[in-house]
């Protein structure tokens, strides 16, 4: 019977996604690069994922 591996939890905590993504923001006026902002929309995600574990993990 094959198994799925175990779904990884996250990494990095709301703040630490938080920091990153203030990072990325260092002057006011800055533009992202594409890069940067594919890296902007994971953290995005990452965190969104976070913040509704913790809504799961309390209820």
């Amino acid at each position: 019977m094959p198994t799925s591996p175990p779904s990884p939890g996250p990494l990095r905590s709301a703040a630490e996604l938080n920091a990153a993504i203030r990072a990325l923001f260092t002057h006011r006026d800055t533009r992202l690069s594409d890069a940067q902002r594919a890296e902007y929309r994971r953290l995005l995600d990452e965190l969104r994922q976070v913040e509704q574990g913790d809504v799961t993990a309390a209820a």
